[in-house]
């Protein structure tokens, strides 16, 4: 097992966190996990169950979508966030590097924002996330500020003692944009996160220079924060919150994005929002853009296809996405993922295939 050192500006070292990452602010030593579970790529039979070791310069990443603590899932954290997401750390933990997106504001105050759906959870949720092997979060979403200014500013505070660095958002855009970097088996990564939806959020509580909120990939910002972050990392990856809810494919303007964003210096691009599975796969230019990640812990089903998810690993080197695996999941009726078997797997599996065809994407690299 290796370690990875991680940093956001400025680099500086300090203790590690429950999943081995620092905050956001800070820098911490981690432990890459072996793998607890086999995976599979999209219409294949599951993978040799053997742990598998990167060799060295190469690292791994899991990518899950869309979290969040209400209605079932506020019962779970309720009962104990140690073991909330202890069945989705089996699924999480074996990568180097585990990231999600956590859909809620961190406050048990506020006004709900004028819309029709609020989350919110209190502050053990970052320590559940923690506790299921998630080393990074982005809060860069349209239910971040969900509880008005005073629920951003107790969310701005849970973020300042989170277990795990918290992207996307900030007391002004500096943070909110900041990437977070390290070094994972000797390449060094960096980690932004941004919104792309059209709503009251972005409208009214976008990060700016003096005030506080989310980083909005409407903003210049986004393209100078991925550029500057090239200069300083190998591999960077993006995190977004984008598309129009419940298009299996990608929408013109998340298209439009991932080209600037994989000319700006983008290893690897990825998204949740849509509450369904888009597709994943390689861009021409070497790219890799992994348009819509599911519903992955969810606190309501709606009986359809919006409870298909899954986990997908990507395996990087110095330069690129060097391979990409697929986990099957399915939200049981606590709103907990569990992996796909039998026709359940085939129907998921065939389904993450046929969106790659209308993302224009490729299974293997170019």
């Amino acid at each position: 097992m290796t370690t990875f050192a991680a940093a956001s500006p400025p680099d500086t070292a300090s203790s590690s966190g429950a999943a081995g990452a620092s905050s956001a602010t800070g820098a911490a030593t981690g432990v890459a996990r072996a793998p607890a579970t086999a995976m599979s790529t999209a219409g294949s039979t599951p993978a040799d169950q053997t742990p598998k070791v990167e060799p060295p310069g190469e690292f791994t990443v899991a990518l899950a979508g869309d979290v969040n603590f209400s209605g079932r899932t506020a019962t779970l954290l309720a009962e104990d966030p140690a073991t909330a997401l202890r069945e989705a750390a089996a699924q999480l933990s074996p990568a180097d590097l585990t990231m999600v997106n956590l859909e809620s504001a961190i406050t048990t105050r506020g006004t709900p924002a004028p819309k029709e759906f609020h989350f919110r959870a209190p502050a053990t949720a970052l320590d559940a996330l923690a506790a299921g092997g998630v080393d990074l979060v982005t809060m860069a979403n349209n239910h971040a500020v969900d509880y008005g200014d005073q629920g951003l500013a107790d969310t701005l505070a849970a973020v300042k003692d989170s277990p795990i660095p918290v992207l996307g958002i900030g007391a002004d855009a500096a943070q909110a944009y900041a990437p977070w970097i390290g070094t994972v088996r000797g390449v060094r990564v960096a980690v932004l996160a941004a919104s792309q939806v059209h709503d009251w959020t972005t409208a009214t509580h976008t990060a700016t220079a003096t005030k506080p909120g989310i980083a909005s990939a409407f903003s210049p910002q986004l393209i100078a924060a991925v550029k500057a972050a090239k200069a300083r990392a190998d591999v960077v990856i993006v995190y977004l919150h984008w598309g129009i809810e419940y298009q299996t494919c990608p929408s013109g303007e998340q298209r439009s994005l991932a080209d600037a964003l994989a000319k700006a210096g983008a290893t690897a691009v990825v998204g949740t929002h849509v509450h369904v599975l888009q597709g994943a796969g390689w861009r021409s230019d070497g790219s890799y853009v992994a348009y819509g990640l599911g519903n992955y812990y969810w606190w309501k089903s709606f009986g359809n296809q919006q409870d298909d998810n899954g986990v997908l690993t990507l395996t990087f080197d110095a330069n690129s996405v060097i391979s990409a695996r697929f986990l099957p999941t399915h939200l049981d009726d606590r709103g907990v993922p569990q992996v796909a078997t039998g026709p359940q797997r085939d129907r998921i599996d065939a389904e993450w295939a046929r969106d790659r065809q209308c993302a224009g994407l490729t299974a293997t690299p170019p």
